[in-house]
């Protein structure tokens, strides 16, 4: 998946009384910011990324990709061509097209029925923008519970990723295919080998650096089961690991490492396809699963800053949907970002999870300090809150009716 978020304007903007939606989004969001991050990505990433995988798709290769929308806007509004360049890749018959919760948001924990509608929207979206089929989903950080799973059904998509974590698995396997009971297929995404080249790629004291890509085909390669699902960020190349990892010699090398051991690769819906009629039954949890972290919701909501933020990402979006405006309660959605609480996760914390948050915490906000950090974020959204009370007050007000027949209450006379 490929995904650059909104990134909040911190120092947290005065949002004067009445101000217009449009006047709003400017107080939240940090456009500059977006742009100077976008620019640099692409750079380092997207584009030789891009132009990679399009020779590689030529030699064996097949994968699948998504796109936030989030980054979709950022693309049209600084990068056109680095947008074609994707569409091009789309287009190519060996890559298939996957959608994403749009906002790369949390919206299905507030409101199950817009992250629905959503899917299905954005699902249409791709479908007209990049003139490919869309059948199989993806939600924000691979999410998968019992009821997300029910919510992807009614959108209609055919198949679902999830991250295969062993305490959702239990003794199953990663490397079949699944369901919960309705004709959407699970494809599990294999943890170890998908983090030995997401995460652990450059980290020179993991005893398997340096990964090369004839043993990393080998393991795939000896992998038990019926195919082995892969996952991993867009800027895993490039971004998370520099050029100079040589994470672009690795992924050039593997189509070919992989051949010589037989190994085909498939879209994920030719893996649905072929392997559908032995499909096994997976109970899914009721507390989501992730790829984040280790493995649950704990990544985005275990210290108390991350709860604090949770709580208000909850106003934030019934304030809106108080107001009745349409343009309000789309901010309010797009402050659900699952990266704001990823960005915070660094909170009183040392270890290797944390020093990856802290890594991809915006450099310019580090100069208000880690307590100013989380002072401000949490102010951004009190902020939002309260700058919702004018078109919350209104719409209220005409919602309000007396009874028939019932008169204001008549005013005491002076004495």
């Amino acid at each position: 998946m490929a995904h650059q978020p909104h990134r909040l304007k911190l120092p947290a903007q005065p949002m004067p009384t009445g101000a217009a939606a449009a006047d709003i989004e400017h107080c939240l969001f940090d456009r500059a910011m977006d742009r100077r991050y976008l620019e640099q990505v692409a750079v380092k990433c997207y584009r030789p990324a891009t132009a990679l995988f399009a020779e590689l798709v030529q030699r064996g290769l097949k994968m699948s990709i998504g796109f936030s929308e989030s980054l979709l806007d950022q693309l049209a509004r600084w990068d056109r061509p680095l947008l074609d360049g994707f569409r091009q890749l789309v287009r190519q018959p060996a890559v298939e097209l996957v959608a994403v919760e749009p906002d790369h948001s949390f919206i299905f924990y507030f409101d199950i029925r817009r992250f629905v509608r959503g899917m299905r929207a954005f699902r249409q979206r791709l479908q007209e923008g990049f003139e490919v089929p869309v059948a199989v989903a993806d939600t924000t950080e691979m999410c998968m519970s019992d009821d997300l799973y029910f919510a992807l059904a009614r959108a209609g998509f055919r198949g679902g990723l999830m991250d295969g974590r062993p305490w959702v698995m239990q003794w199953r396997r990663s490397t079949h295919l699944y369901h919960h009971g309705l004709p959407l297929h699970l494809l599990c995404r294999h943890t170890e080998l998908s983090d030995d080249v997401g995460y652990r790629f450059s980290d020179r004291h993991w005893a398997g650096f340096p990964l090369m890509a004839d043993r990393y085909a080998e393991w795939i390669a000896r992998a038990d089961g019926d195919f082995v699902c892969v996952g991993w960020d867009f800027e895993t190349f490039g971004e998370h690991h520099w050029a100079s990892s040589g994470i672009f010699e690795f992924l050039a090398a593997l189509p070919r490492e992989l051949e010589r051991r037989g190994v085909e690769c498939l879209t994920v819906s030719e893996a649905i396809g072929r392997h559908a009629d032995r499909a096994h039954e997976l109970p899914l949890p009721a507390f989501a699963s992730t790829w984040a972290g280790d493995g649950g919701m704990g990544f985005f909501l275990g210290n108390p800053v991350q709860q604090a933020l949770f709580q208000l990402m909850h106003h934030a979006y019934n304030k809106a949907q108080l107001s009745g405006d349409p343009h309000l309660v789309r901010l309010a959605a797009q402050l659900t970002q699952s990266d704001v609480l990823h960005l915070t996760q660094w909170f009183g914390r040392s270890d290797d999870q944390a020093a990856v948050s802290a890594y991809f915490t915006p450099r310019e906000w580090w100069g208000l300090g880690p307590d100013g950090i989380v002072w401000e974020v949490q102010e951004v959204y009190k902020r939002f809150i309260q700058a919702c009370d004018p078109a919350a007050v209104a719409h209220i007000g005409r919602l309000i009716k007396r009874p028939p027949g019932m008169k204001p209450p008549a005013a005491a006379a002076k004495g």
